[in-house]
């Protein structure tokens, strides 16, 4: 049995009429409403040929749909890409708007997200045009510049609550994603480290860098370390280094993704906030825990 889950974006409402008219057309069980007005289930014996045309014109209707073998849906670990996955920004950009070359710098980045460049030579470019920039200005990059996205500190206090290791991994800095990591409650995460004297970054970086392949292995590494299995694992990110563990995961999910990743990733979620990933593993609204 495979389990589609129908979700709207908070600020819109799941139409029962759709819920009932997609069901009914590809045999679907009775629907299962796990939020009232924002998402609902339903399991079908056989998934249609023509589910991409069916999650296109979703699509154009503002309304995100996952379709999934029911059995283990509910997973025992979330990996997490940090920036513009659990917060808003890309971090490196926000240091380059403080140094003056944020124009360079985003687009270096963009480019790397959707895997037209090396992401390792990549960084490095965009690290070196930092060189010179007060070490503190991380901390106020932190304070004035860098916000969660929605959802996101509920879709980990409810895994954690049920059971579930957190992790973050970010291609980005570990100034960034040790705060980041403690502001949304993961257990962990993983980072780059960016390199400072005397105050002032060097405009480089410690290696090895992280990353996809370093993101595979975290995977690997701390499911090997709890006992469990990749099929047990939830992933999620945006950009062209995260495809590795989200093509590895149990569950991977293109999160507001870059169209490579997007085209990749077994499943994308596009309009909907981070609560999404708990509607897509059977919980209801009433199980969520905020943080």
């Amino acid at each position: 049995m495979h389990t589609v889950t129908l979700i709207t974006n908070p600020a819109m409402y799941l139409e029962p009429a759709l819920v009932d008219s997609l069901r009914n057309a590809m045999g679907g069980g009775d629907a299962v409403w796990l939020d009232p007005d924002h998402a609902a289930e339903f399991e079908v014996p056989k998934l249609p040929r023509d589910l991409k045309s069916v999650w296109e014109s979703l699509q154009a209707e503002g309304v995100d749909m996952v379709a999934q073998p029911s059995v283990g849906r509910r997973k025992k670990m979330l990996l997490a890409d940090m920036d513009s996955t659990m917060i808003g920004q890309e971090c490196i950009d926000e240091l380059a708007a403080e140094a003056g070359v944020g124009e360079a710098v985003a687009a270096i980045t963009a480019r790397a997200m959707n895997g037209e460049l090396d992401f390792e030579g990549a960084l490095t470019e965009r690290v070196g045009l930092l060189k010179g920039l007060p070490e503190a200005t991380i901390a106020s990059v932190l304070d004035r510049r860098i916000t969660p996205m929605p959802g996101g500190a509920t879709l980990v206090a409810t895994m954690k609550a049920h059971g579930a290791h957190t992790l973050l991994v970010s291609g980005g800095f570990t100034a960034f994603s040790a705060v980041v990591a403690e502001r949304l409650g993961f257990h962990g995460h993983r980072a780059n480290v960016l390199l400072a004297e005397g105050g002032t970054l060097t405009g480089t970086v410690a290696q090895p860098i992280l990353g996809r392949e370093a993101k595979v292995a975290a995977l690997e590494e701390t499911t090997a370390a709890l006992g469990i299995e990749a099929s047990d694992v939830l992933a999620i990110g945006d950009g062209a280094n995260d495809l590795g563990m989200l093509l590895r995961a149990g569950t991977g999910v293109a999160v507001h993704a870059k169209p490579i990743v997007q085209e990749q990733a077994a499943h994308a979620i596009n309009h909907c906030d981070l609560t999404a990933l708990l509607f897509i593993q059977g919980y209801s609204r009433s199980e969520f825990v905020t943080a």
